[in-house]
């Protein structure tokens, strides 16, 4: 006898303006460890404390080396104002300075667009695989301004 397959779907018209996040983390060297640990605790206080506009969040690995975050954001305001706020301001400011031997991208995902950012990584993920490279200056460096062009 065969067992049945228990098919499901959702309804997202409640979230019109729902933003689809994967993040990426991935050692490069030894000193990486040290800012994967510092990113871990960020996260834990984010999964006991969500900011709002936060609806979900997941972690998961690529590789022994590599960790991914998927998270799913009510809107791209909610997503940007966490962005701006502390401690991710914070981290992001201090990761672009020095990259702590580790590379980090995300893209992010909506019915408005899509967009994409990749620092220090050792090798092409996700976009990064087909897409012409464009730099992010100017108008570009904005996440909202990159989904819009997208």
């Amino acid at each position: 006898m065969q067992a049945s397959v228990i098919r499901r779907s959702v309804d997202l018209s409640t979230f019109p303006n729902l933003v689809v996040i994967i993040l990426g983390f991935r050692v490069r060297r030894l000193r990486g460890i040290a800012a994967l640990l510092g990113i871990g605790k960020g996260l834990r206080q984010i999964e006991l404390d969500p900011p709002p506009g936060l609806l979900s969040s997941e972690q998961f690995l690529f590789a022994l080396n590599h960790i991914g975050i998927r998270q799913y954001w009510r809107d791209l305001e909610s997503l940007e104002a966490f962005t701006r706020s502390e401690p991710h301001s914070r981290w992001w400011r201090d990761f672009l300075r020095d990259s702590g031997g580790a590379g980090f991208w995300h893209e992010s995902y909506s019915r408005q667009g899509m967009e994409a950012v990749y620092i220090d990584m050792p090798g092409p993920v996700g976009f990064d695989r087909f897409a012409p490279e464009r730099k992010p200056t100017g108008s570009f460096m904005s996440a909202r301004r990159r989904m819009a062009a997208g």
